[in-house]
């Protein structure tokens, strides 16, 4: 059979048959039922289209599943505690998952574990990639939510200690939720909270630009593709569609159901747990408590079908399906590797495995007045270049006329040393790899 265009993958607390079920989008018809234990919340994901993989509710392992072999479990990551969040990088290169306070992310092609991130003060609640995997943005039962840079995460230095770009501080009570748009490092971020309020962030700056106050607390939070529309599940079983294209809009407002665009979708009877959008902006589908996942339609507010599960809801979300999904004699294209259960390195040295560990270490061309000076090394290079160019439309940084020349020559001449460090590093990778033994 072809493929649907898109699909509702969602899972329950209570099935005991199947794990996750495939629905068409829509007919409502059931195409697919993964079997094996149950998922807990914020943890189903797809990896590179290739893999199914969640959390095991209450325990402290990964279920795998190959995309297209639904009915057997392929495999199970042990992690070192329970799994709270759980999210694969849109590149499928990264593994991010939340056990405890901890944040855990792993290279998908080794199985290495790259980086341990203890900055939360309580457990992480929810993780997100932004769709260009540059950053990943956490929120925890400690009121925060964290900006990441991937590149600063995964420096291979010993002495360096990963720090987030941004604390986003603004809530008072423990963050449920948290949804990054689309456009990379100049995303915006919704944050959902038990507060009440739902915030937008400019990820860029971590600068907050809109907090919306609602009469009960927030347990998710969407955007729709185009964002002019922001999508607010309620602890009461209502959602909030609030106008993000109200010329009137303040930085700080009340949701008003009678204000223009906001309206609010009636017919959950407990919790509403999860939001997913359409790629077209047309349906949103949302799960809950009440053991039902919702189809809506955006435009008239309509309960258009109703997906009725065993427990629970704890995942629901619209995606693509992959192209090998509904063939079951592909493969993937490459299996997937032990994961380790510690940090590269602190399992024993890298000589006595045999295994080669290249870092980034100094730029050695450099003459001996300019190292004094300008000691850094590759990735914080790039991590400045990077800061400089996030920037660009911020004028306090730049300023105007021959100020914006001159910065503009300063990053050519820093991308033209970044080429030759970049063209070094690889003539030397050459070489050692093509080296006879």
């Amino acid at each position: 059979m072809a493929a649907p265009l898109e699909v509702v993958v969602s899972s329950d607390s209570g099935s005991q048959l199947w794990n996750c079920t495939v629905f068409d989008l829509h007919s409502g018809s059931s195409l697919l039922s993964y079997r094996g234990g149950n998922s807990s919340a914020r943890t189903l994901t797809v990896l590179n289209g290739e893999y199914l993989l969640s959390a095991q509710l209450g325990k402290n392992f990964i279920n795998v599943w190959e995309i297209q072999r639904k009915d057997q479990l392929q495999q199970k990551i042990v992690c070192p505690g329970v799994v709270t969040c759980l999210t694969a990088s849109p590149n499928g290169l990264f593994l991010a998952t939340g056990v405890a306070e901890a944040i855990y992310l792993w290279e998908v092609s080794t199985g290495k574990l790259l980086s341990v991130l203890s900055r939360h003060y309580q457990d992480v609640t929810c993780v997100k990639f932004t769709d260009d995997s540059s950053h990943f943005v956490s929120g925890g039962r400690d009121n925060l939510a964290l900006v990441w840079s991937l590149a600063s995460v995964i420096q291979m230095d010993s002495n360096h200690v990963p720090e987030p770009r941004h604390v986003l501080s603004r809530h008072s009570l423990p963050i449920t939720d948290l949804h990054c748009g689309l456009m990379g490092p100049q995303a915006r971020v919704a944050t959902a909270s038990l507060d009440q309020t739902v915030k937008v962030w400019e990820l860029s700056s971590g600068e907050m630009l809109l907090s919306i106050l609602f009469d009960v607390a927030i347990m998710s939070v969407t955007l729709d593709p185009s964002e002019y529309f922001l999508f607010c599940g309620g602890s009461d079983g209502n959602i909030f569609q609030v106008s993000l294209c109200n010329q009137s809009i303040t930085r700080d407002k009340q949701f008003q159901s009678g204000d223009s665009g906001n309206q609010v979708f009636t017919g959950h009877r407990n919790l509403v747990t999860c939001l997913s959008v359409s790629m077209d902006g047309t349906l949103l589908l949302s799960g809950s408590h009440d053991e039902t996942a919702r189809l809506w339609d955006i435009q008239s507010k309509q309960s258009i079908r109703c997906l009725t599960h065993k427990g629970p809801v704890t995942n629901a979300m619209i995606m693509l399906a992959p192209a090998n999904m509904f063939l079951p004699d592909s493969r993937p294209a490459l299996p997937l590797p032990r994961f380790s259960r510690h940090v590269h390195g602190s399992e024993g040295d890298a000589s006595e495995s045999g295994e080669l560990c290249v870092r980034l270490g100094l730029y050695t061309g450099m003459k001996p007045s300019q190292l004094s000076k300008d000691d850094e090394t590759y990735l914080q290079k790039a991590a400045k270049l990077n800061s400089l160019m996030n920037a660009v439309t911020d004028k306090s940084v730049f300023g105007d006329g021959e100020n914006t020349k001159v910065r503009v020559a300063e990053l050519e001449e820093e991308v033209q040393t970044l080429k030759k460090v970049n063209k070094d590093l690889y003539d030397f990778s050459t070489q050692l790899l093509t080296k006879p033994t």
